[in-house]
């Protein structure tokens, strides 16, 4: 991982107004991240392989920025309460990112490069909107709104 890819985190986590708390794994690490209550936000980036990465966030306030590059790595995201928000975006090839999102604000703005990659986004209740973007070969994404 670079200190650009970092910093970017960072800057994103920064510009929506949250205090970021930045967690950053190199191989075949693994991060699990619950929040509970008001004002909830957390920047979190990984590099390398086999690496894993799960938040949960339940409140108001809710925001998450997260990345990861290399290969095979896994993150699933959950938020249910307030003004959601997602920024999420995976490199490399074969990577799984998940993003469940219940009630309110909602939002999800994921990435993904490379290829045989899997995005999926379930939102359900109030606000909806998702930006999916892929790039590469052999990729898929499913997105579900209620």
């Amino acid at each position: 991982m670079t200190l650009k890819t970092l910093l970017g985190t960072l800057a994103l986590g920064l510009s929506v107004g949250l205090a970021a708390l930045p967690a950053v794994a190199e191989g075949g690490n693994a991060i699990r991240l619950d929040q509970w209550g008001g004002g909830n936000g957390v920047g979190l980036a990984q590099d390398g392989r086999h690496n894993r990465l799960t938040v949960t966030q339940d409140g108001w306030g809710n925001t998450t920025v997260a990345t990861q590059d290399g290969a095979r790595n896994r993150m699933a995201v959950g938020q249910t309460g307030w003004r959601n928000d997602v920024a999420a975006s995976q490199a490399g090839r074969c990577n799984v990112l998940g993003i469940a999102q219940f009630g309110r604000g909602n939002g999800a703005d994921v990435a993904q490069d490379g290829r045989c990659n899997a995005l999926g986004v379930i939102q359900a209740g109030d606000g909806g909107q998702v930006t999916a973007r892929q790039g590469g070969r052999g990729n898929v994404a499913v997105i579900v709104q209620d």
